[in-house]
Parts: C-alpha cells; structure tokens; sequence
C-alpha cells in the first residue's frame, strides 16, 4: 500500500482528498498544525520532522501554502521534497489570487463571491484569511501571501520540482488553482494522467 502524506488535513479525511487518493491502494497520514483536528502528526509545513525522508508517495494539500509567508514558501517546498520519494508527487490546491482580485477591482471586496459549507466567502476572507476563524482566535488560519496559476508554478520549479501540471477554476464557485508537481522527470503522457486522476472534473 502507499501512503500519501494529508498536510493541513485540519478535519478532513481521505474521503474529501481526491478521488484517485480516495481508494484501498492508498493510505492516508494526517498532519495538521491544530491538535483539535487529532492528526496522526502534529507539526506544520515548514517543519516535518517527523516524517522521514523519503518516506511517502505523495503528499496533499489544500488551502494551506497561502497560510505561509512569502519568505517560508520555499522552506515548506523543500520539505516537500524530501518527504518524497524518487516517485513521488503533490497535489496541492490553494485561491487564485487573479481572479479574485478581478473581484475587488470591481468593488466586490466585501461582496460574498461564493458560499461554502462555512458560509458565505467574501474576496476579503479569500485575501486575508476567514473573518469568523480569525475571530475565534485561530489567527494561523490568516492568509500570509497568495498566487497566480504562473507564480505557484515558479515557486515548485524554483524548488526543485521536475515536471508539473496546473489548473485554474477562475470563476464561482470555486477561484482555485490546482497543481500537481513530480519529484523527478515525468513523461508528459504519465503527467496529464495522474492530473485527470487527481483534479477536479
């Protein structure tokens, strides 16, 4: 079986990662930051030290790298890295700041832009973190930078990332990137492949 490391998992599970991760081949380690969220590890992105080197398939992550700064982007990426094996890959999703700021620059910076199982979800929330997390006092759940589908691309290529994939949702209800990057050389056939398993349809 191979194990594909849930980074931010916070309370989801396999079953909300994706569907080509949602099946026997595959079992699922949680880490998350929160202890509420009862992970199998408790750390952050920027340090797994807990998890050996070399010793997963694949890592997850959803709307978590914009919870960093700019500058610990490619600490966390390098830790990727070596988290993986020879053949391993992440899929990771995160806001698209470009589309979203399409939104503020036509006043919509307050305006709800979707609705979530949260509730509704305004530009503001997406920029600068959930307004009713933050108020709670989960203040790491501030958003601390953000990307365009063109600079998270740069960031993995920037850290070492061989071959990658990406996909921009630009518009409601979803202003997401997606992004599957491969430790190693990946023929491009193979690459699309594992990105239609593990995007979004």
């Amino acid at each position: 079986m191979k194990t594909f490391l849930h980074v931010g998992c916070g309370p989801k599970r396999k079953p909300q990662t994706t569907s080509a991760f949602n099946t026997k081949e595959w079992r699922e380690l949680r880490l998350d930051i929160d202890e509420e969220a009862t992970p199998d590890i408790l750390g952050t992105m920027t340090d797994m030290a807990l998890v050996g080197s070399e010793s997963v398939q694949a890592i997850f992550s959803s709307h978590n790298i914009e919870h960093l700064y700019a500058h610990e982007v490619p600490q966390a990426l390098s830790e990727f890295l070596r988290v993986l094996d020879d053949s391993g890959f992440v899929v990771l999703t995160c806001p698209d700041l470009q589309s979203i700021c399409a939104l503020v620059a036509g006043g919509g910076l307050a305006k709800p832009a979707y609705r979530s199982p949260a509730g509704p979800i305004t530009p503001h929330d997406v920029i600068y973190g959930h307004g009713p997390h933050l108020a709670r006092g989960k203040l790491y759940m501030a958003h601390r930078s953000g990307f365009s589908e063109q600079t998270l691309r740069t960031a993995f290529e920037s850290a070492g990332f061989a071959s990658i994939a990406s996909l921009c949702r630009g518009r409601a209800p979803y202003f997401d990137l997606w992004l599957l990057a491969t430790k190693r050389a990946t023929a491009h056939d193979t690459l699309l492949s594992l990105a239609q398993a593990h995007f979004p349809t």
